[in-house]
């Protein structure tokens, strides 16, 4: 038998009630919740990664773009 959290269970119920709420209609969620966003006054931080950056001890060359010719060929 599977242990059954209830926690986990309210919030896939308040899920459910919400998406319900809305017909299911994923572009109405997301316009709502755009709303909310834009309606909490909070900063928005944009944590996803910029194009061609890379962190140093990642060794992907690919994401250093052009600089990656002269990095990789001068050791």
């Amino acid at each position: 038998m599977m242990f059954q959290d209830e926690i986990v269970e309210e919030i896939h119920r308040i899920r459910e009630e919400y998406s319900r709420s809305f017909d299911h209609d994923l572009k109405a969620i997301f316009a709502d919740l755009q709303k909310q966003q834009a309606e909490s006054g909070r900063e928005v931080v944009n944590l996803s990664r910029q194009p061609g950056s890379t962190t140093r001890w990642s060794g992907r060359k690919r994401d250093l773009g052009e600089d990656a010719q002269s990095i990789t060929h001068s050791t």
